[in-house]
């Protein structure tokens, strides 16, 4: 992962030289100064282990060996009383910022394209008790709209201040909050909608007009929009029946006297606080049932791997709140008085698609110190940085490489390089606003090399989670002083982890030198269920003797010896993508094997990458027709690892993938053209024929990072 040091080997000696007086001299003063033997020793030590003494576990973390941690302050159990406890410790501390918005205009593109450009301003913000208040209001004017208590209330809406104002109001009047992703298709839209029989549904002016209003016939049992926008004010073209209020409305009504003076029904930790659907890039969304005690739980395991968490802290949101990641990252952020600054990925940083040049982004305005992030935003700064590295004068380029090489080998022996941040990295790290201090990446596994770009450019520690919806995405979470590579962290304290053998697969909790075996977490963050689906209940979820509820991953993981887990496959043939897609491999392949040019194929995806590749058993009558015509010479195997070939193959199946409405990210990229068939001989099948995927991947791995080419 080491950048390429292009320069004369002498200069290069003299550099390293200098650079080793330099450390001799600063060391033994800076090593005791700056604590690094501390942070040394949390690295290295034990951070888990198996409470049993089996290697199938469980394992948990060491602060939590005799009990898992059910919440953060004792009484404070359910949701309405987490934010109220934050209410009364910070009343004037700010809460939700959201930025003003003081232009908008059309920017014509050379490629003749047009896209919408804004300056904003500064953030204005809502404290701990005017952001509660407005909760409050929303909720009563919910109820006054006929909303009732441990009935279900949707909300289809983007990231902001808004989402979280009207979460907390159905989290204090106990309406459980059914959440869709804003990217859900109509379809998906309404089998949400009318499987958890909402009447009433709140959204934005934007949602309504272009996703909501076409469905709005088919969802029969609603009554009533709530748009958290202030205008417009009237909606024609909506069907009889429904009602359309802003939030303003809604929170006029809540606050009058007669709706104010009405008892509410608080929920008990037990409640369903949430139903959040998935996000159906398979087929049908699943709910999944998360009671209050799931989420303080998750929650309190989260906030536990960030040191000194605290309301100085700033967080900036823009990942979707209806992910379970951004929702349980901005709860743990209220619960600890952190204030939230609302931003987009559009308008995240100064570059940003929507931001007009010469004015700033959200990151550079808001400064935060904590952050969530996906891999796919992480690489896109990788690549970004990368990009002008690589435009840089020969001199630019061989300080910035060298100081990157020289940080790399400091940190993977856990020291810190306070003068290459000061004086290489500061303006990169400025990308994130410059006082970034903790970034947490979820939703998809990070590659090894973003990770360490992260690291070493923005002068922060990244701290890899791994959870589900089912999890509250809790499970595991590394420290911020392990600056390893490729792993996920130990359990956290809410949470522990065991290793179920899969024969199928060949994992084993008795494998050497470290137990494998399907990831099954346990603990008070393991959901409820999902939401009327009692056979997927049965297949995912069990209660074990002691009355507590456990999650069958469907991941394979490996435990280093000091308590860290490690993902390394995956039991079904389901892959999440780097950007947070679902592909079904199963259903890629059964598309596209109806292709008269394809005998036999196995689709591939790596998590930590964008697209799907494919190993394809080309029909050989179909591709010598095709090379006569191409005019391409050779023998079977010449042709089948010929470029051009491999090129309109991929062509030919980009088509049919299109014509049998694969989506986009389904349609593999790249291939590689198998002159061998598959049979039970060559292991690579079983006796009916179907794919062995593992001895597939092994067989085919060069061609897997060639067809993939490396970060």
């Amino acid at each position: 992962m080491k950048l390429k040091e292009d320069m004369n080997p002498l200069l290069l000696q003299v550099f390293r030289s200098v650079v080793w007086v330099y450390s001799v001299i600063t060391f033994l003063p800076w090593y005791f100064l700056s604590g690094a033997g501390t942070n040394l020793e949390r690295a290295r030590r034990i951070k888990a282990h198996s409470v049993s003494g089996h290697p199938a576990g469980p394992y948990r973390a060491i602060h939590s060996q005799k009990r898992l941690v059910a919440w953060l302050h004792p009484g404070v159990d359910t949701l309405d009383k987490v934010f109220e406890y934050a209410a009364k410790r910070f009343p004037d501390r700010d809460c939700l910022g959201t930025r003003q918005l003081l232009s908008e205009e059309d920017e014509l593109q050379p490629n003749g394209k047009v896209f919408k450009k804004v300056i904003l301003g500064d953030y204005d913000w809502l404290s701990y008790k005017e952001a509660y208040q407005a909760a409050m209001c929303f909720g009563s004017g919910l109820a006054a709209l006929g909303q009732s208590p441990q009935c279900n209330i949707a909300i289809f809406c983007e990231t902001r201040a808004e989402w979280i104002i009207a979460a907390q109001a159905c989290f204090m009047y106990n309406f459980p909050l059914v959440t869709l992703y804003s990217t859900l298709g109509p379809a998906a839209i309404a089998h949400g909608l009318n499987e958890t029989e909402v009447t009433h549904i709140i959204t934005s002016k934007d949602l309504l007009q272009s996703r909501l209003k076409a469905i709005l016939c088919d969802v029969p049992r609603l009554q009533h929009i709530i748009v958290v926008d202030r205008k417009p004010t009237s909606w024609p073209d909506i069907p009889k029946g429904i009602m359309v209020y802003n939030i303003d409305t809604v929170q006029e009504m809540g606050s009058s006297p007669d709706n104010k003076a009405m008892a509410r029904m608080q929920p008990v930790p037990s409640d369903i606080a949430v139903i959040m659907y998935t996000s159906g890039s398979t087929g049908i969304p699943k709910g999944v049932m998360i009671s209050h005690s799931n989420i303080i739980a998750g929650i309190t395991g989260m906030a536990e791997r960030i040191p000194n968490l605290n309301e100085t802290d700033t967080y900036i949101g823009y990942l979707p709140l209806a992910h379970v990641l951004e929702l349980s990252a901005e709860l743990v952020c209220i619960s600890h008085g952190c204030r939230i600054g609302y931003s987009s990925p559009q308008t995240l940083a100064d570059q940003s698609t929507k931001i007009k040049k010469g004015s700033k982004g959200d990151t550079s305005v808001l400064r935060p110190t904590l952050m969530a992030a996906v891999p796919e935003i992480m690489d896109r700064i990788y690549k970004n940085v990368m990009t002008k590295v690589e435009e840089m004068s020969s001199v630019q380029k061989t300080l910035f490489v060298l100081a990157y090489n020289y940080k790399m080998e400091q940190i993977s022996k856990g020291y810190s390089t306070p003068l290459c941040d000061s004086l290489v990295f500061k303006r990169v790290r400025s990308l994130l606003g410059g006082n970034t201090r903790v970034l947490l990446s979820g939703g998809a596994p990070l590659s090894a090399a973003t990770q360490r770009f992260m690291n070493i450019c923005l002068c922060c520690p990244v701290g890899q989670g791994y959870g589900l919806t089912e999890t509250c995405g809790a499970g595991t979470i590394s420290e911020i002083w392990d600056y390893s590579t490729g792993r996920v962290g130990a359990p956290l304290v809410c949470s522990e982890i065991t290793l179920k053998d899969w024969e199928e697969g060949g994992y084993y909790s008795t494998d050497k030198p470290n137990p494998r075996g399907e990831i099954v977490i346990g603990g008070p963050n393991v959901t409820m269920g999902y939401y009327k689906n009692d056979t997927k209940n049965r297949e995912d979820f069990f209660v074990d003797k002691n009355g507590q509820r456990w999650f069958c991953t469907g991941d394979i993981g490996e435990v280093d010896p000091d308590g860290c887990l490690k993902i390394i496959d995956r039991k079904k043939d389901l892959v999440k993508l780097q950007a947070g897609e679902y592909v079904s491999l199963g259903k890629v392949e059964a598309v596209l094997k109806n292709c008269p040019f394809i005998d036999n194929i196995c689709a591939y995806a790596n998590s930590d990458q964008s697209y799907v590749i494919s190993f394809v058993v080309p029909n050989q009558k179909q591709l010598m027709t095709l090379a006569n015509q191409k005019q391409v010479k050779g023998s079977w195997e010449e042709i089948c690892n010929n470029p051009e070939m491999e090129r309109e193959v991929l062509r030919i199946i980009t088509e049919a993938a299109i014509s049998a409405k694969l989506e986009r990210f389904e349609i593999p990229k790249k291939i590689c053209l198998s002159a061998e068939p598959w049979t039970p001989e060559t292991g690579l099948v079983t006796d009916a024929f179907k794919l062995k995927r593992k001895e597939l991947k092994t067989h085919y791995q060069e061609d897997i990072e060639r067809m993939y080419g490396g970060k």
